[in-house]
C-alpha cells in the first residue's frame, strides 16, 4: 500500500474517530462527575459545579461518622468488608455450581436434561420480587438472617449463568474428553483438570458479572440483613439518601468508595471478560 493510499484511508476514518471520541466522552462523564462531586459540597453540587473542589476531606470525615452512626458503632471498613465477603462467597459458589450444571447439560445430552433445561429457562421469567417472601420465610426458619448464607443461597445458581456456561461449553473440544476417558481419567478429574482450565475466559466473565451483581445488590440484602452491623455498602448509601436533608458530597464519596472494587476487578479481568462473553475458549 502506497503512502498516498494510507493518507486517503486515514482521512476517511477521521469522522469515525470524532464520532467515537464524542460518545466516549459522554460515556465517561458520569464517572468523572461522580469523582468531582465527591470533592465538592452540597451547595457546589447543586450549583452545577463539575470540576474538582476542596471538600474531599470533609466529605470523607462525614462519611466515616455517618457510617458509624448508621451501623450502631460499625465502621466504614465493616460495611466494605461485609460487601466483599458476601460478594466473594456468592461469586465462588455461583460460578462453580453453574459451571458444573452447564458442563453437564451440554456435554451429557439426553431428552430429560433438555426438558429440564427448558424448565430452568422458564424460571428466568419469574420476577425476583415474587419469590422474596417465601425466600425470607425459608431463611428465617433456617436461622440464616444476618448471615452470609442468607445473602448467598438464593443466588448460588441462576438460569442465566447456567445458560452462559452451557452455550460456551459448545466450543469445548469433546475429543479431549474422549481421550481422557481412554486414559482412565474420572469424570470429576476431567472437569477440574481439563474443562476448567480450557474455559477460564468464561469463568472470568461469569465471575465479573456475579461479583458486580452481588456487590451492587440492594433489595434482597435490605430484606435479609436486618441488623445494622451485618449490612452492606449499598444499604449504607441508601440510608444516606433518606431524610429531608441529603449531604450530596458525602453521598457521592460513599458512591465512589462503593464503585472502586468493581472497577478494579473489571479492569483486571476485562480481556478475559470480553473473551468469555463472546464464547471464546482458550
Amino acid at each position: 500500500m502506497t503512502e498516498k493510499n494510507k493518507s486517503v484511508i486515514q482521512r476517511r476514518l477521521i469522522p469515525s474517530y470524532i464520532f467515537l471520541t464524542i460518545f466516549s466522552l459522554f460515556s465517561v462523564f458520569p464517572l468523572y462527575w461522580m469523582v468531582t462531586a465527591a470533592t465538592n459540597s452540597t451547595v457546589e453540587i447543586a450549583r452545577g459545579k463539575i470540576w474538582f473542589g476542596t471538600q474531599a476531606g470533609v466529605n470523607f470525615k462525614n462519611l466515616l461518622s455517618t457510617a458509624a452512626a448508621q451501623g450502631a458503632g460499625a465502621s466504614l471498613g465493616r460495611f466494605m468488608s461485609n460487601s466483599f465477603i458476601y460478594a466473594a462467597a456468592q461469586t465462588i459458589l455461583c460460578v462453580f455450581i453453574c459451571s458444573l450444571a452447564g458442563y453437564g447439560f451440554e456435554l451429557y445430552h439426553d431428552k430429560g436434561k433438555d426438558r429440564l433445561f427448558a424448565i430452568l429457562l422458564m424460571a428466568m421469567m419469574i420476577p425476583g420480587v415474587a419469590t422474596m417472601i417465601p425466600l425470607f420465610g425459608m431463611m428465617s426458619r433456617l436461622h440464616f438472617l444476618n448471615k452470609v448464607w442468607g445473602f448467598v443461597l438464593p443466588a448460588i445458581s441462576t438460569p442465566f449463568m447456567i445458560m452462559m456456561f452451557r452455550q460456551n461449553s459448545r466450543n469445548f473440544p469433546v475429543d479431549i474428553m474422549e481421550a481422557a476417558r481412554i486414559d482412565g481419567l474420572s469424570e470429576l478429574k476431567i472437569f477440574f483438570y481439563m474443562y476448567m482450565p480450557v474455559m477460564k475466559s468464561t469463568y472470568a466473565a461469569a465471575a465479573v458479572i456475579t461479583f458486580m451483581n452481588a456487590w451492587n445488590a440492594y433489595l434482597w440484602p435490605r430484606v435479609v440483613l436486618t441488623e445494622n452491623r451485618a449490612q452492606t455498602m449499598p444499604i449504607l448509601i441508601g440510608n444516606m439518601s433518606n431524610g429531608y436533608s441529603v449531604d450530596y458530597g458525602m453521598l457521592m464519596m460513599g458512591v465512589l468508595f462503593c464503585s472502586v472494587p468493581t472497577m478494579i476487578i473489571f479492569f483486571i479481568l476485562q480481556k478475559q471478560f470480553a473473551e468469555g462473553i463472546t464464547g471464546s475458549v482458550k
